[in-house]
């Protein structure tokens, strides 16, 4: 179940962030993060309410604000560099966030089995291969994008453990804590950047649907890791980088090099092994 539930995630992050990309060369970043979070936040607070569970411990509302926290620095550097360089490189650069939750679990004790291991492996370097470009056309941008591409990498995986470590306490709340914790920043940011908000309904339902969407993964990420190891989860969750290359491919027509659909090929047979141990 912990498996199914990481790939739906997966799925739901990819689609969130490829419309995050779409609607971050149109808004500024703001206006896209402090949407999208404050609709996810209604819906995370309508579930809290709804299912009247019991307040969790301190220290998982520590982790849980941490993540939130952590998680929009990552959020901000990603929908930026979604915005200047290329997805179907930027995304996959990303999904190397899953190396922090790994080392993270292995360091606390956690021993997949071998074919798992394995498994984690390919995922990883497949994503990785995933995000190769090979057209020059691309390359003033892909500079820019790489870098901060490696900020929200290194952000969403502590993102990730922190996540991990309050969903005990109730996925649900851990969700509600993370909104709640980023939401203040957002808020001061857009005052002391004061961007402009959608002009159309049609952008402002996207980024809506952008916010659902995440927060949608985000409970199913944290389910799931309250079910299965975080050095499987993790991975499996942030498959979520081959979404956004389909997705830019069908959509906007982006370029796939053989070596990044080499590299699909990689971390779906990883997955696979994953499944399968």
């Amino acid at each position: 179940m912990s498996v199914l539930l990481a790939l739906a995630a997966s799925l739901s992050w990819g689609f969130a962030d490829f419309g995050a990309g779409v609607a971050a060369r149109r808004l500024h970043v703001v206006v896209v993060a402090g949407i999208s979070q404050l609709a996810g936040l209604v819906v995370v607070g309508a579930i809290v309410l709804a299912t009247a569970d019991s307040m969790p411990s301190r220290d998982e509302l520590a982790w849980a604000a941490f993540a939130g926290l952590v998680g929009l620095i990552g959020l901000a550097a990603f929908y930026r560099a979604l915005a200047v360089g290329t997805m179907g490189v930027v995304g996959p650069i990303t999904a190397t966030a899953s190396v922090v939750p790994v080392i993270y679990g292995l360091a606390h004790g956690e021993r997949p089995s071998t074919i798992q291991t394995l498994g984690v492996g390919l995922a990883v370097v497949g994503v990785i291969a995933a995000s190769l470009e090979h057209d020059s056309r691309h390359a003033r941008r892909f500079g820019v994008g790489v870098g901060l591409a490696l900020v929200a990498a290194a952000s969403f995986g502590w993102a990730l453990v922190g996540l991990s470590r309050a969903a005990s306490g109730g996925t649900a709340w851990a969700v509600l804590t993370m909104r709640m914790a980023a939401l203040p920043l957002l808020i001061i940011a857009a005052l002391v950047i004061a961007p402009r908000p959608p002009r159309t309904s049609r952008g402002f339902g996207l980024l809506v649907g952008v916010g659902l969407a995440d927060t949608g993964a985000t409970l199913l990420y944290a389910l799931a890791s309250t079910r299965g190891l975080l050095s499987v989860v993790s991975v499996l969750a942030s498959l979520y980088p081959i979404v956004i290359v389909v997705l830019a491919r069908v959509l906007l027509s982006e370029r796939i090099a053989r070596p990044q659909l080499a590299g699909v090929a990689v971390a779906l047979t990883g997955v696979t092994l994953i499944s399968a141990g």
